[in-house]
């Protein structure tokens, strides 16, 4: 990795070692750099470009400082193109151009810098309008990594525009991934996803539409089955909002891993042998449809464990009539003897 013996100086000072992309050592290799900073051997300054809490293991993270190189702003890249203009001289650029090729920058010091060298070798005789400048150079590229944090946080910016019902938000978070190269076919999963988990049966149909959406997208392809998609987010930006269902089913699944094994009550069990109905599988079961209200109120539950509540419908959208369900039934267990 790199010579340690070489690396400590004859005044005992340690060596700054400078390793770019950082990330791009496994964690194995990482772990080569622990004792040459725990002896002094080495000052170790990283770069990357990715999320270090996922990308750097733990024992290098915890020696480490961790410094958050923010993209530059519009003041900050007008200073930094004043400064080029220092060493090459006034760039050719109306004010409407120097606005441009600011943007164009995205935020990247570097880029504008190589901007500027471009505009600086034009023999122009008179100074380049906007309209000019984008026919001799092309836009960055929106950064966007379809692996890393990029990728991450604009679904999770979509995911909550869509919860947050902002169907403006929505669609920018969509149009951002979308420009970025994002596989339109991972989009229409998350779509989807929202719709059980945010929508829920708030609006029974959320569902059915997203996968409608999915649908059309494979059999369309990009760019027209792009619309689909943004359709559904449309759609469920705008639907009544429930996770009563997704919360429902995260305590029955807490529930059930906490109760183990335990069998249903047999009076719901079939009992197909002669053996089976002597132990009592079947006995006092109550075939629902033959009570006058289609229900029986029975114990569904299993032996010894009392009756459960996890679905708490929300007051929204279709929810409501679940309510309503809920609560009559209630009422007739409460009148057939179970509480």
């Amino acid at each position: 990795m790199f010579a340690a013996a070489q690396a400590r100086r004859g005044n005992g000072r340690g060596t700054l070692l400078f390793v770019d992309e950082i990330h791009r050592f496994n964690k194995a290799q990482q772990d080569g750099f622990l004792p040459h900073m725990e002896d002094g051997t080495i000052l170790l300054v990283g770069a990357t470009t990715e999320n270090p809490s996922f990308e750097l293991n733990a024992a290098l993270l915890s020696r480490a400082q961790v410094l958050v190189l923010h993209r530059l702003d519009a003041d900050a890249l007008a200073a930094l193109l004043t400064r080029a203009e220092s060493e090459t001289g006034p760039l050719p650029l109306t004010g409407d151009a120097r606005a441009q090729i600011i943007a164009m920058a995205d935020g990247d010091g570097r880029v504008l810098l190589n901007l500027a060298e471009q505009v600086a070798g034009w023999d122009a005789a008179a100074p380049v309008d906007a309209a000019a400048l984008a026919t001799r150079l092309n836009a960055r590229a929106a950064q966007y990594d379809k692996t890393g944090d990029q990728h991450y946080n604009l679904i999770s910016a979509l995911h909550k525009s869509v919860r947050g019902s902002d169907p403006d938000a929505a669609l920018y978070w969509l149009a951002r991934m979308l420009a970025g190269g994002e596989d339109p076919r991972f989009l229409a999963r998350r779509i989807t996803r929202m719709a059980v988990e945010d929508i829920g049966l708030a609006d029974p149909q959320a569902q059915g539409l997203c996968l409608g959406a999915w649908q059309v997208y494979e059999r369309l392809g990009s760019p027209e089955g792009e619309l689909a998609l943004a359709q559904a987010v449309i759609y469920l930006a705008l639907a009544p909002k429930s996770n009563a269902a997704y919360r429902a089913f995260s305590a029955a699944t807490t529930a059930a891993k906490k109760t183990g094994s335990l069998p249903p009550p047999k009076h719901i069990l079939n009992a197909p042998t002669r053996l089976m109905k002597d132990q009592g599988y079947g006995a006092g079961y109550a075939y629902d449809h033959d009570t006058e209200e289609g229900f029986s109120g029975q114990h569904y539950f299993p032996e010894g464990m009392d009756r459960q509540v996890f679905y708490t419908p929300v007051e929204r959208g279709f929810e409501r009539e679940m309510g309503k369900r809920l609560a009559w039934f209630a009422r007739l267990r409460e009148e057939a003897g179970e509480a």
